[in-house]
């Protein structure tokens, strides 16, 4: 059961700290955190030991204290519900299995997440107000898609377009055609208290209308929803997986590419020097691989996993600001891998700069949306200052990543400075 602390100082003593930043683990250490915020990180002597501030004290006992784990793909209405039931039941129903997989979320120690498109906001002002437990979320409301995008799940009989699709009511998908109606679509997105904005700016693998190689929207259509976005003060990212897609977003303003594993030399060296994020995603043929019973679907997905080593590969050669998120989609048993996930990200980096990436990185990136940032305080950091989100790992993380494959190895979670779950032996 959930500890509220309000005003209360707790301190974590004999601790060491993993930042966010830095590449080892600190000395023997204490964090006190006091208003849902650290107020403080020394070292701690052995002559020091037990003697400190007033407060409730949790004695870490040498473990290691981090930050939460940012996940910044993540679809929190979508993650765990069947294709065929999010397209069927009730709203009531899927927005209490998305809070239900929101508070299983955060006991996988992610405390926060970018949602890349859906419905969230109500999701999102429940976790706010306290109604529910669950990680912050960044919502990009619906994904904006052109006629036969990736956002497109319509069926022919449905053209030409009478009015929406329950998907587009619901808030999924919007689907936009020309800069007016993109336009259209990402205020309305912005109004709702969109973060920052998703477009379909290529094909995509789980939809059933686009090859996996077209181009989507026109430059002027993508830049009208950058330019809108920055009136706002954010960006925009979009699903795109081809040179030629990427090219056109980098050539229209767009910050963030979600995807990209068809990328060349070419277009990572663009993205470097143009300083535009690349979101990438472990995606092999494995036991996380989403299931795709559509053999046309199938096959793109094969495709797109083809390219991940060497997408990974022109991120490192070219030095793009990587980010990492799972789109994990569909499926309960694949939203509990998602520390897994993380901890395969080990076969193209090193454990401190995976775990770097889920916390101050993703942050960083989080950071992009500027004056519609809900929430402003630094995150993925320990230091004075920033958001109260904490995560204390029986195991080193530095020296095995699959120590946050398990969440149990989680033994307390702390979210804005309340005690989510405390598991310590008494």
């Amino acid at each position: 059961m959930a500890e509220t602390l309000d005003s209360m100082r707790l301190i974590f003593d004999n601790v060491r700290v993993f930042d966010g930043v830095q590449e080892n683990l600190s000395a023997p250490a204490r964090v006190v955190v006091e208003d849902g915020l650290i107020a403080e990180v020394t070292g701690l002597d052995a002559a020091d030991a037990g003697s400190g501030p007033a407060g409730t004290v949790i004695d870490g006992g040498g473990r290691v204290l981090m930050p939460g784990l940012i996940d910044a793909h993540w679809h929190a209405m979508m993650a765990s519900l069947p294709m065929a039931q999010l397209a069927t039941a009730d709203l009531g129903y899927i927005y209490l299995a998305a809070g239900r997989e929101a508070e299983r979320t955060l006991l996988r120690g992610f405390t926060t997440v970018r949602d890349a498109g859906g419905p969230s906001f109500g999701l999102k002002q429940a976790v706010d107000d306290g109604l529910i437990h669950g990680p912050r979320i960044y919502p990009s409301g619906a994904f904006i898609s052109q006629t036969s995008g990736h956002g497109d799940f319509r069926t022919p009989h449905d053209l030409p377009k009478h009015g929406l699709t329950f998907i587009e009511t619901a808030g999924v998908t919007a689907i936009a055609d020309g800069v007016d109606e993109v336009l259209r679509a990402t205020r309305e997105q912005l109004m709702r208290g969109a973060s920052q904005i998703k477009l379909m700016a290529g094909g995509g693998v789980a939809s059933p209308h686009d090859p996996l190689d077209v181009t989507q929207f026109t430059e002027a259509e993508l830049r009208a929803a950058v330019e809108a976005a920055e009136n706002w003060g954010t960006y925009v990212m979009v699903h795109a997986y081809t040179p030629r897609s990427v090219q056109q977003a980098i050539r229209a303003g767009v910050r963030c590419i979600e995807h990209g594993h068809l990328l060349d030399d070419e277009t990572a060296a663009q993205m470097a020097t143009q300083e535009v994020w690349w979101c990438l995603q472990p995606f092999l043929d494995d036991e996380d691989a989403i299931p795709m019973a559509d053999p046309v679907n199938r096959a793109k997905q094969l495709t797109m996993v083809q390219g991940t080593d060497t997408a990974y590969e022109l991120a490192r050669r070219h030095g793009v600001r990587v980010a990492w998120g799972t789109d994990t989609l569909f499926d309960p048993k694949l939203a509990t891998r998602q520390g897994a996930q993380l901890a395969k990200m080990g076969r193209w980096f090193t454990p401190a700069e995976v775990l770097r990436m889920a916390t101050s990185g993703n942050a960083e990136l989080l950071a992009l949306s500027g004056e519609r940032n809900p929430y402003p305080r630094p995150l993925g950091v320990i230091e004075p200052g920033a958001y109260a989100d904490l995560l204390l790992v029986d195991g080193d993380p530095l020296a095995d990543l699959a120590v946050l494959a398990d969440p149990a190895n989680l033994t307390v979670i702390m979210k804005n400075g309340e005690i989510i779950r405390d598991a310590r032996t008494p």
